[in-house]
């Protein structure tokens, strides 16, 4: 529900939680500040870049076979284009951990993949970017 009043120096919109607890738009937008914050920071790779170890070509992995990211064990569910960008596609490999049943997406550029690989994790609805330090398949 929200509920708006208007003061003489300037409009203000109060929202009513479901905790029956009052927030204003400004304070919403700061939380909602420091949330992207966090999250742009978590997600930030290292200056050394991805340490790849690649068996075949990363276009060439199909449902089934096993990456392994950061030493942890994932099965690949599909591989896409995402977007593409004429002279170059946006690829997305959608794994997934069998053991903890979390879904990650890794994206990078057909002509690129070195230096565009980056890992997102699912999380509710949207997909997170988190560190990625090595990879391999």
């Amino acid at each position: 529900m929200v509920v708006k009043k208007e003061s003489k120096s300037k409009k203000t919109t109060t929202i009513k939680t479901s905790a029956s607890k009052k927030v204003s738009l400004d304070e919403l937008e700061e939380e909602i500040d420091d949330i992207e914050k966090n999250v742009s920071n978590s997600g930030e790779s290292t200056e050394e870049g991805v340490l790849i170890k690649a068996s075949k070509p990363i276009g060439a992995l199909k449902k089934g076979d096993r990456v392994f990211i950061d030493d942890k064990e994932c099965t690949v569910d599909a591989q896409y284009v995402l977007i593409d960008h004429g002279s170059t596609q946006e690829m997305a490999l959608e794994i997934f951990d069998p053991k903890t049943d979390i879904d990650y997406q890794l994206r990078y550029f057909s002509d690129q993949m070195e230096t565009t690989l980056e890992l997102y994790q699912l999380q509710e609805i949207m997909y997170i970017k988190k560190p990625l330090s090595k990879i391999s398949w």
